[in-house]
């Protein structure tokens, strides 16, 4: 049986417990053995974190020692998958720029708050996005610094630029995959809190990030 880490904690906002009880089923019936805890003291198990399959991080903000930042991106370079959701995953540690380099990206700001836009498929044929739609949200519009060499799955572009009216119709990928050494890591900037996995193509997209990324 596949193993799966979920890990949670920090700022309370994005409901990081809430979401990762809302996901843990998913894995579960994809036949994941779940283990859900709220310590970064995980990432120092060495013989754990080997183990694995896949890590999922719900963390928002926060700190991390380099020993916790250390035990984690050399389990996802060991080929451990790493796979996460908006700013449980790219708007965590924010000192931490290795961090950050083996996510590919970070969050920058959210224009407007709460807002109405869309999501376009970019890759059409990928197993991750294959079938699905260009769809609507409500919700926070994620501005992010990206790394050039992610595969981009999904964008959205900014139609208004509300109290940044200067990034009117940028186009900012919203849902990527990556290689870090001999890991899979996948991110979505969907997901702020867990009443966005209601919309199905963002819970989708979730489960089948999480498939790909795992070893």
């Amino acid at each position: 049986m596949k193993k799966a880490l979920m890990v949670w904690g920090g700022w309370d906002g994005h409901e990081p417990r809430q979401c990762v009880e809302l996901l843990a089923p998913v894995l579960k019936n994809e036949g994941f053995e779940v283990e859900i805890v709220t310590s970064l003291d995980s990432y120092l198990d060495a013989a754990k974190m080997k183990s694995l399959s896949l890590i999922v991080p719900c963390w928002t903000m926060g700190a991390i020692t380099g020993e916790q930042e250390k035990g984690l991106m050399e389990a996802v370079k060991d080929g451990v998958g790493l796979a996460g959701w908006h700013g449980g995953m790219c708007d965590a540690y924010r000192q931490n720029t290795s961090y950050q380099f083996m996510t590919g990206g970070q969050w920058v700001a959210h224009p407007g708050g709460i807002v109405d836009y869309t999501v376009n498929i970019t890759n059409k044929t990928d197993p991750i996005t294959k079938g699905l739609k260009d769809f609507a949200m409500k919700s926070e519009q994620y501005y992010l610094h990206t790394d050039p060499g992610n595969e981009v799955l999904a964008h959205t572009t900014f139609t208004n630029g509300y109290d940044a009216p200067w990034i009117a119709g940028t186009v900012m990928p919203q849902v990527w995959k990556r290689k870090w050494g001999q890991g899979r890591v996948f991110y979505s900037a969907l997901g702020h809190v867990a009443k966005d996995f209601e919309v199905p193509e963002v819970k989708e997209i979730m489960r089948r990030g999480m498939l790909w990324a795992a070893r």
